[in-house]
């Protein structure tokens, strides 16, 4: 985080937000705890009414709507500094700001942004979005979870799987159709759904990675909601999901870049200590040009992000550029992170080590927030060709 606060295009007010942060979470997430959070998969929910109160999730939001009327450039900074220390704690943050912020401002109505901002910006309660089903993950489209019409609101049914923090949530955001499967993405509507509604189970599913941010299935059998928790225009689900999009694509990016700096510095680090030879193995072409490359592909990474942050502040289209983007940062991330592997060698493979979990979590972000070869599918129609997406 060091190496952001002395960039030269950081502002002084950017700076003591980013030193804030780093006090942050040297008090409540050292190295220590991160280890023990990761081994006992204990996600770090704990931590959003502080992040409540420092008025991180209050940063982009307008004064007007009870925000600090900041910018996403000072948004990405702090999701890269989060990164760089924990990604627990930046996948928590996002959850608030690149998703339910984003969303519920875009399309809440004026009931539902006055009950829910405060307590979102408070860090009181987030949003989990429940849209992949076994049938149904890149091609949105293809869902099946059904909400009908009955006496005073809404009855769903169906499944959802694989949706990350959605025991801990106080709604989830989903999508479910509720008009004939021939209409595909226009019979689709978005509802919030309290996680305490009756007829809904969860079952924690296991995984490789990512232990703090865990993963779940969930049925709804009878799940009755009122007419206000459609959230948007009925049948606009689909459209309104692709609207934010850049929100939670430029979150994703700027956090795996930070995660991206962490494994850099820990292989570096490693290269400059280990001795082999006479000489540490930094000073060998190989290991030297090889860190050199991960140097760049950071620093690409970097300069992505913010090109995306600018074009939001700006109200520019960015879909393409956000697409670019979260493919850039992930596979960047996953790159840096088995190169850092292979300089570390058995010291990377210990459960005691740092780069082990950036490697195993690094692997789920190529695929999450959309695949990325759907979102090069996406770029290339963007571009004229042929190729067909949805994303």
């Amino acid at each position: 985080m060091a190496c952001l606060r002395a960039d030269p295009g950081v502002t002084p007010e950017q700076a003591q937000i980013l030193a804030s942060v780093e006090a942050l979470l040297a008090r409540r997430l050292p190295p220590a705890e991160i280890r023990r959070r990761d081994a006992a998969h204990v996600p770090p929910y704990d931590l959003l009414p502080e992040m409540g109160r420092a008025g991180l999730f209050a940063l982009a939001v307008p004064v007007a709507e009870g925000g600090l009327g900041g910018d996403w450039a000072t948004v990405a900074l702090v999701q890269d500094a989060l990164g760089q220390h924990a990604y627990m704690a930046a996948s928590i943050f996002n959850r608030v700001v690149g998703f339910g912020l984003a969303t519920i401002r875009a399309h809440g109505s004026a009931a539902q942004r006055a009950e829910m901002l405060p307590l979102l910006m408070a860090g009181e309660a987030f949003c989990a979005l429940a849209l992949t089903e076994p049938q149904a993950g890149s091609d949105a489209a293809a869902l099946r979870t059904r909400a009908t019409r009955h006496a005073g609101g809404w009855r769903i049914n169906g499944r959802k799987t694989w949706i990350s923090d959605a025991e801990g949530a106080r709604w989830l955001i989903l999508p479910a159709r509720t008009g004939p499967e021939a209409e595909g993405a226009r019979g689709i509507s978005l509802f919030l759904v309290p996680t305490a509604a009756p007829g809904i189970a969860t079952t924690r599913l296991p995984k490789v990675g990512n232990n703090c941010m865990p993963s779940f299935d969930i049925g709804l059998q009878d799940v009755e909601l009122p007419d206000t928790a459609l959230l948007g225009e009925e049948g606009r689900g689909f459209a309104q999901m692709m609207s934010t999009l850049h929100f939670s694509r430029a979150s994703m990016a700027a956090t795996v870049t930070g995660a991206a700096e962490a494994a850099l510095r820990i292989a570096l680090a490693h290269a400059q200590d280990r001795v082999q030879f006479g000489q540490p193995i930094g000073r060998f072409q190989a290991i030297a040009h090889r860190l050199v490359d991960m140097r760049m592909r950071v620093d690409q990474s970097r300069l992505m992000v913010r090109h995306l942050a600018q074009l939001i502040d700006q109200g520019a289209p960015c879909r393409r550029e956000a697409a670019q983007a979260k493919i850039i940062a992930t596979e960047t991330l996953r790159d840096v992170a088995d190169a850092g592997m292979q300089i570390m060698a058995s010291a990377g493979y210990s459960a005691e080590s740092d780069m082990q979990r950036l490697w195993r979590d690094s692997r789920l972000y190529t695929f999450g927030e959309g695949a990325n070869e759907v979102l090069r599918d996406s770029i290339a129609r963007e571009m004229g060709l042929t190729a067909r997406g949805m994303a």
